[in-house]
Parts: structure tokens; sequence; C-alpha cells
């Protein structure tokens, strides 16, 4: 099966226009849908093009060959699963999952069998007597991706699916959901605002903004080498430290005040004005390559986030944002040493595109 976009735009009611879209989805294919948080990307209103739930403006929806354009929502073989969770409050959890296969008049004893099997795979076996009310967040989620998957559907649209949960909840449930899509043969799509959502999942990337697809790929090969510094900070969270400096000769300048000599790592760029750019996973607190540079650098903000710690970090120069493993406390305006490994800069052009990316082999 595929569903093949051409030239699709959509733009009315409350839903996020989207522009010029060409995207094909085969079978078997994860295909993650990602915008930036807070930003009208698409992601939703392609959803609900896929799903029939609205109609393009211009272009084409092609469904196996067939122009699906105008099938509507009831006709497509399709199974959503939405950012609110929704089951049925009078329900038991059983009756949630089985109730597609009812539409579907399925025998009751296939419906039974369908029901255990899919509850099984998603650990909520013990709890299919229960109501959605006595159900934790996770528990709940999951009966409504039982639901989902126990049509065998042959696409199945998730739209942020775990973004009201808990962190920890929504690293068990991304790892529970990639297995589950590895054995069955659909057309998976996956909207998120959540880039490591995005990298956990893998697959074809589709990175949208403002209604307009900016990079799309392999996860890995758009997270190595993203187009753009927007295409960029769209695969970083936190977000990349971007500054301003010029390569003059064998030389680096950062700011105007903070120099360093050329590494091998940026042999084959000319002297000129560029935006560098750096991921905060990459920033250390102690030396660990042989090309690190030192920086003296005042604690703005350190923040816990999950497992995790953030640390905004600004000095006369240059302002860098550190994610570090584990639970660090560090005072507001405390002075601390950080080092920069300048091989994993990315540069990038005055038009902010991509001019040399990282060494990902060190």
């Amino acid at each position: 099966m595929s569903i093949i976009f051409e030239d699709v735009s959509f733009s009315g009611n409350n839903d996020a226009p989207v522009y010029n879209i060409n995207l094909t989805f085969e079978s078997g294919s994860v295909t993650v849908l990602l915008g930036q948080k807070g930003s009208k990307a698409g992601k939703s209103t392609l959803i609900k093009l896929i799903a029939g739930l609205i109609k393009p403006t211009h272009g084409k929806i092609i469904i196996d060959g067939i122009d699906a354009t105008n099938i509507p929502v009831q006709k497509r073989n399709v199974a959503m699963v939405h950012q609110q969770i929704i089951n049925y409050p009078h329900m038991s959890v059983f009756e949630n999952i089985a109730s597609p296969l009812q539409v579907m008049k399925f025998k009751k004893l296939e419906i039974q069998k369908e029901v255990i099997e899919v509850a099984k795979l998603l650990r909520i076996e013990n709890c299919l007597d229960r109501y959605p009310s006595e159900l934790s967040g996770g528990q709940q989620q999951r009966t409504a991706l039982a639901r989902a998957l126990v049509k065998r559907a042959k696409v199945i649209l998730l739209n942020d699916p775990f973004v009201n949960l808990d962190y920890k909840l929504r690293e068990e449930l991304r790892g529970e959901l990639k297995s589950l899509l590895k054995t069955r043969n659909t057309i998976a799509i996956y909207a998120t605002q959540e880039a490591q959502e995005a990298m956990a999942l893998g697959g074809t990337s589709v990175l949208l903004q403002e209604g307009r697809v900016i990079q799309q790929g392999p996860a890995s090969d758009v997270y190595r080498q993203p187009l753009n510094i927007d295409a960029a900070m769209m695969l970083s969270d936190p977000a990349l430290s971007v500054f301003l400096g010029r390569i003059s000769g064998h030389e680096v300048s950062l700011g105007g005040s903070l120099t360093f000599p050329k590494t091998h790592a940026m042999d084959g760029v000319k002297s000129g004005q560029y935006f560098f750019a750096l991921r905060p996973g990459h920033i250390r607190l102690t030396p660990f390559n042989d090309d690190d540079l030192e920086l003296s650098m005042r604690v703005e903000l350190a923040e816990i986030s999950g497992s995790g710690t953030i640390i905004h970090t600004a000095n006369s120069v240059l302002k860098l944002v550190l994610n570090l493993a584990g639970v660090h406390e560090y005072k507001t305006d405390s002075m601390i040493k950080v080092y920069i490994p300048l091989h994993k800069l990315f540069i990038f052009d005055q038009n902010k595109f991509l001019i040399k990316a990282p060494d990902e082999s060190r």
C-alpha cells in the first residue's frame, strides 16, 4: 500500500495551512512529522488530510493508485490515536478495545482472541475488567493504542499521543510502540513536537515549518546533516547554541575577541563570516578531546529536566547551553569552566544553510 501527496495544499477553518506538500508513505514504514513547539507547523493538518477529516484545497492524495481526495473518513482503512486520551468512560477496557471489531462484525470468539492478544502486547491484560476512570494515564493511553491496533488498519495515525504524559511514561510507551510497529506491515505516521521522539522512533523524519516541508529523510541522516539552522534546531532539545564568527586564514574568531587556531575539522571552509552551532550534549565540564576549547562561563540558570540537568551559561562573548546527564546543582552567577569540542561545531553560511557538519566518527 502507498499514500502519495501530490502538490497538496490546505487552508481554511482553524487548522494550520500547508503548502505544496509532496510526500510518499509506504507499507511497513514509520514516518515522524516534526514541528517546533508552539508553531503552526501543519503536523495535525497532514494527519487530518490522510484520515479524510478534511480535504485539500489544492492537489491530490493518491492511495494505492486511486485519487482518494474525496473519499470520506468512514471508507478509509485508518486508525487514529489522539493527544487527548479518548476512551469510552461507560465501557470496560475490554469493551473499549473490542469496539472497532464489533462494528466490523467480528465473531465473539475472534474478538476475544484479538483483544487479549493486543492487551498482552501492551501489558494491560490485567486491566480488561476495569473502567477508564480506574486506570493510570499510561494505562488509559495504552487502551487507546490497543483500540487502534486491534483494527489491523493499513494506516495508523498518531497525533502527539504521549504529549500529556510525564517523561518516564513517554519513554516507556515510545519503546513499546516502536517494537509494536515493527510487527505490523502498516503505514505508521506519528506527529510530534518532541525531537527526542523523532530520534527514538527512527524511520523517516519530515521536518515541517509554517506548513512547508523543510527537510525529509532517514532520522539519523537528518540529525547528522540538517539542511539549515532551522532543521538543526528542530532536532535539538535543548536548542543548539548558535554564535556568529569568522574564519580568517588559519584563525577562527568568535564575537571579535575569542580566537583559536583553525582545526582540521574546518578544512575546506573558506575565509569568511559564518554561524557556528553546538549541540548542548556535546559541551562538557571536564576536558575529553584533544581539540577541546576551555572557556570560563557564568551560570545564568540551572534546571533539572528528567534525569538530566540543563545549564544556561554566558560570558562576554558567548551564550552556551549544556545538557548534562544526572542531577547537578549550580548556583546562579557562579563561574564554571566548560569545554567545547571544536570538531563538533556545525558551520552555516550567512543564509543559515549548512556548510560543514560535525565529525560524528569521533
